[in-house]
């Protein structure tokens, strides 16, 4: 059972896991940074007790932390239950899911060890909005992609706002970096991959046509503006587009890869 502790003064060192979480020095992908995955909510935290991240501790109103009481199992570290006042002195913000939980990072898989087995990848470049990278990570638990590589230009899928966008689906969807890029892509086609560049370019393969559906297939998305870089769609077997409406060029990055994981994921 977890330790609850009730705690008034919002400057007590013991909730330093959880201070000022909106300031630039506490995500973890820059100088400074902790290096701490932060969850926000019931459900979301939840999804971290269930994933392979060590949990550190929770932070929350009350009524919160007993919600989550039955779901610790084991867990003996502390549950530090604080008025919303105070909770938001310290995170420096308003929450409204009332609860936290930190927890430390665990080792990424090897590349190689995350395609075994898989039949569906997403490879990203240059995907740096984490409320974008969170989206592609929920579709991609929903739409049955195995895992996710995460070639040059990538944000890290497990800064706070990625974890809440994706609803925690970023702790349960196995990814690594893939490098050197984009000759990495060399590893999915030894496995017995087809890398398929998803690009509006008028050249490609309309995806309805490109007869992978089923299919051993990596899916390359890259960045919001720009797209894949042309080093990366040569380095791909073939470039596929969702055909589109006159007027409309492109499709924010995770619809785009929602509309190409269920296509592809059909046999």
């Amino acid at each position: 059972m977890p330790q609850v502790i009730e705690i008034d003064d919002p400057s007590d060192t013991r909730l330093d896991d959880f201070r000022d979480l909106s300031t630039a020095d506490r995500r973890p992908d820059r100088p400074g940074g902790r290096g701490l995955v932060i969850a926000e909510g019931v459900i979301v935290v939840r999804r971290l007790l269930d994933s392979p991240y060590p949990l550190r501790g929770l932070l929350g109103i009350p009524r919160r932390i007993q919600e989550l009481v039955p779901d610790l199992g084991d867990f003996d570290g502390p549950a530090y239950a604080v008025s919303a006042d105070v909770m938001a002195q310290v995170v420096g913000f308003h929450l409204n899911r009332g609860v936290l939980a930190a927890a430390d990072r665990a080792p990424q898989p090897d590349p190689a060890a995350l395609v075994d087995g898989a039949r569906m990848l997403a490879v990203l470049e240059g995907v740096g909005d984490h409320e974008n990278l969170g989206a592609l990570f929920r579709n991609a638990a929903a739409l049955s992609v195995d895992g996710v590589l995460l070639g040059a230009g990538c944000s890290d899928p497990l800064y706070r706002r990625s974890v809440r966008v994706s609803m925690g689906h970023v702790l349960r969807v196995p990814f690594a970096d893939l490098r050197p890029w984009p000759s990495g892509l060399d590893l999915l086609r030894a496995k017995g991959f087809t890398v398929a560049a998803l690009t509006p370019r008028a050249d490609a393969v309309d995806l309805r046509e490109c007869k992978l559906a089923g299919e051993k297939v990596a899916l390359l998305l890259g960045s919001e503006g720009p797209g894949l870089t042309d080093e990366a769609i040569d380095a791909a077997d073939i470039a596929v587009r969702i055909p589109m409406a006159s007027g409309v060029d492109s499709l924010n990055v995770a619809t785009a890869g929602a509309v190409a994981f269920h296509a592809l994921g059909v046999s």
